[in-house]
């Protein structure tokens, strides 16, 4: 894959086993500068370590909560007064809750839909003016296949509707921003070893991997190279697509 010395934004990669921290590898491997975005400040801090140390590439560790407005412009304040551009943004912060509807309050519908959606959107309008002034971006978001499917795999209703939400904001900005060199993609994990499946009961974990195809989840860096290939130079002709990463568990 080729990046040309950018620079880019991964949210949500301070967790041990998630899919951010695999971005964010994958990134300082091309040589692909990061600002490492969580809640969790230490967290992003070890990744920023880990990855300096392994790839001698500079990272950057934030602490941001994508679903303030204000948290998100001073994380991209910083990218910009640190690195002086901001090239790509890999929307990955996301949470989970297994509920069923019935059981879910409207407090949880409102937090899942504000970290996976609300978060993506402030998240990409505010780095869009950045990209637009050096006419290039890349802006790729993680969905579900929970959000093509309707659940079926760790989350309930609202993590479904959070993530198709996502799907067609994708699509939508990838219209308006085409002019200004700037493509918007997504990806579909299906199951993913991941932190997010806390609370899955090893019985439901098994259950989930004899229902893919390829018999097993997923790893964070099978999700994280589909990721890093859209965020590429390479992937310079695709804008609005959405790519299921799930091991056969769902064929359109």
């Amino acid at each position: 894959m080729k990046f040309k010395q950018r620079v880019a934004i991964v949210t949500g990669a301070g967790s041990t086993r998630g899919i951010g921290r695999e971005i964010v590898k994958i990134m300082a491997e091309n040589q692909v500068k990061c600002v490492v975005a969580d809640m969790n400040l230490e967290g992003a801090r070890e990744t920023a370590r880990m990855v300096e140390e392994e790839y001698g590439v500079e990272a950057l560790p934030l602490e941001v909560n994508v679903t303030d407005k204000e948290s998100v412009g001073r994380m991209v304040e910083a990218a910009v007064e640190h690195f002086g551009r901001i090239d790509i943004l890999c929307n990955n912060a996301g949470i989970t809750q297994p509920v069923t509807t019935l059981d879910m309050t409207k407090e949880d519908f409102q937090k899942v839909l504000d970290v996976n959606l609300i978060g993506t959107f402030l998240c990409s309008q505010a780095v869009v003016p950045v990209m637009a002034k050096n006419h290039y971006g890349r802006i790729v978001n993680t969905s579900s296949v929970s959000g093509k499917r309707g659940g079926g795999v760790y989350g309930g209703s609202h993590y479904s509707a959070a993530k198709a939400g996502i799907l067609g904001f994708a699509k939508a900005l990838a219209r308006e921003v085409v002019s200004d060199g700037i493509t918007v993609n997504s990806v579909c994990p299906g199951a993913v070893a991941t932190d997010i499946r806390a609370g899955i009961s090893d019985e439901k974990e098994a259950s989930i991997a004899d229902g893919v195809p390829m018999g097993r989840v997923g790893t964070p860096r099978e999700v994280a190279a589909a990721i890093a290939f859209l965020a590429s130079d390479e992937a310079s002709y695709i804008t609005g697509e959405d790519i299921d990463v799930n091991g056969g568990s769902h064929m359109d």
